[in-house]
Order: structure tokens, then C-alpha cells, then sequence
């Protein structure tokens, strides 16, 4: 066989072959759903990992193929969920979510332990001895949190970290990234309180090592009407189910550390105290008898 034989052997097999791929290819294909795309057009693009995927595509189709909810973008927040729940059929909560950090333990009310001079990250800090802190479960403040924020909305102040309630968008970056788990994603809103401690141990402890510890003295549990916080390993703990925002249990916690974090004022509201009845008139005497004319005697 001839060169040029050959040649034009192997082009036809490969024409042929070519021509089953394609074929193959149209056959076996599975369309995508149109769907996926109309929901990736929603999010916001951060590719942030808030939702739990990998990024906006994954969960755009995690929505469509395996009805995932529609509320999980954290950067395009409600007005993303409620695009995202009209294409889907459904509806959406219209609650943003938000960091919010249960520990006030800066540097007036929570002493360091010891001078920590090792690298300097709360994974490694939280390595040794629990941390640098008298209260081992306060935030450890080196910032792992504001490393990983893709919004700039957290930072250390005074050793704690704090959020910037204006550029949080929820994602839960810092949440998950924090060795001492004291930040917590809030979707409760700026109606409910939060319970600003995450210490354990039990009070004269919890109170010796920080000033603005919960001492699981049960006074909210015992204020609250609604069976909507409970003191749970020795520290508050707000069930938002039930919870009506009434913010007894703040009025009542000795400690001052139940707060309204998303409020523009996070102090509990002032009790309110119901005028004292007037006090009833007292009933007039009754008007004396009239006396008898007397008679004169004929």
C-alpha cells in the first residue's frame, strides 16, 4: 500500500469516527436547565463561599437541580433571594443576615493570661492553652476574621472583633473561620436581642476571668413570657422561634450583656412604667337629718 493510500485511509476513519462523536455527542446530550442561568444572573458574583458551594455557578444550579434554598446569597441579600425565589416559585425571607460577635471581652474587661509572642493568628494563638485571654472562650482578637471578610465589614477594636453592620452582607466567612466559634450569623434581625457572651463555665468563674460574662443566673429565662431563652452549658442562649423581641430579658440581665447589636441603639429598651392609678374619690357623707320643728305646747 502506498503512502498516499494510507493517508487517505486514515482521513476517512477519521471523518468517519468524527462523524459518530458529533453524532454521539447530540444524542446523549442532556440540556441544562435555563433555569441556572437565570439564578446565576441573580447573585451578586463574589464567589464568596457564604452559601456553602464553591462559588455562585455551584450553587445557582444546587438551587435549580436540588432545591436548595433561595436565600443563601448573603451578598445579594434579600433582593437577590426574592429574584431568585421568583423564578423558582417560591418565596423568599426578606430578613438580612448578619455577624454578629457574642463577646465584649476587650481589654478592660477580659486580662490577658500571658504574653503570647507566637505567630500571630487566633488558630495558632487558640493552640496554647486555649489562648492569650483569662477567659478562654473569649475572641482571641488577631483578625483571622478580617483576613478572610471579603467586604471589609469586620474588624479588631481593642481587642475584639467588631462588625460593620453597613458593609456585612452575612456571608458567614469570619463565622466559620473562627477558632473560638463566638461569631454567629444572625437572621433574626435588628428587632431581637443577643446574648453578648459565650462562656461556659459556670458564674463566680465565668465572672472572676471577665467583667461582661453571662453568670447563668437564669433571671431572663425566668423574666421571659414566651419560653424564648434558656441558659444552655452555662450560658444564655436566645431560641429567635420564639423569641417576640420584647427585650424583657435585657431590662432584667444583672450583667447588662443581652443586647440589640443590630439596632442603632443596642441597648435595651427602658422598662416601661404604667402611671399609677388616680386615687377613687372618697364617698360624701351622708347629709345630716333635718331636725323637727318644734311643736308649741297650747
Amino acid at each position: 500500500m502506498s503512502i498516499v493510500s494510507a493517508v487517505v485511509l486514515c482521513t476517512l476513519v477519521g471523518a468517519v469516527g468524527a462523524i459518530i462523536l458529533v453524532a454521539a455527542s447530540k444524542f446523549m446530550a442532556v440540556e441544562e436547565d435555563p433555569r441556572i442561568e437565570e439564578v446565576a444572573g441573580c447573585l451578586a458574583g463574589a464567589n464568596c463561599g457564604g452559601c456553602g458551594y464553591a462559588g455562585c455557578a455551584d450553587y445557582a444550579k444546587a438551587v435549580v437541580m436540588d432545591g436548595v434554598p433561595c436565600d443563601k446569597c448573603a451578598p445579594g441579600g434579600p433582593k437577590a433571594a426574592a429574584a431568585i425565589a421568583k423564578i423558582m416559585g417560591g418565596e423568599a425571607s426578606a430578613v438580612e443576615k448578619k455577624a454578629v460577635v457574642q463577646c465584649q471581652g476587650n481589654t478592660e474587661h477580659c486580662k490577658p493570661s500571658y504574653d503570647y509572642k507566637g505567630i500571630q493568628t487566633c488558630a495558632a494563638a487558640a493552640a496554647l492553652y486555649g489562648g492569650p485571654k483569662t477567659c478562654s472562650f473569649a475572641c482571641i482578637g488577631l483578625g483571622d476574621c478580617t483576613k478572610v471578610c471579603k467586604f471589609d465589614a469586620i474588624h479588631i477594636v481593642d481587642g475584639v472583633a467588631k462588625v460593620d453592620k453597613d458593609k456585612c452582607t452575612g456571608c458567614g466567612a469570619c463565622a466559620n473561620t473562627c477558632p473560638k466559634k463566638v461569631i454567629m450569623i444572625d437572621a433574626a434581625g435588628p428587632r431581637k436581642p443577643v446574648v453578648m457572651c459565650s462562656n461556659k463555665d459556670k458564674g463566680a468563674v465565668a465572672n472572676k476571668v471577665c467583667t461582661t460574662s453571662c453568670i447563668a443566673c437564669g433571671m431572663c429565662e425566668r423574666t421571659c413570657k414566651f419560653d424564648a431563652i434558656h441558659v444552655v452549658d452555662g450560658v444564655a442562649r436566645v431560641d429567635y422561634d420564639k423569641c417576640k423581641g420584647c427585650g424583657m430579658c435585657a431590662q432584667k440581665c444583672p450583667k447588662k450583656i443581652i443586647l440589640f447589636p443590630l439596632k442603632d441603639d443596642p441597648y435595651p429598651p427602658k422598662p416601661v412604667v404604667k402611671p399609677a392609678a388616680p386615687a377613687a374619690a372618697k364617698p360624701a357623707a351622708p347629709a345630716a337629718p333635718a331636725e323637727k320643728p318644734e311643736t308649741k305646747a297650747e
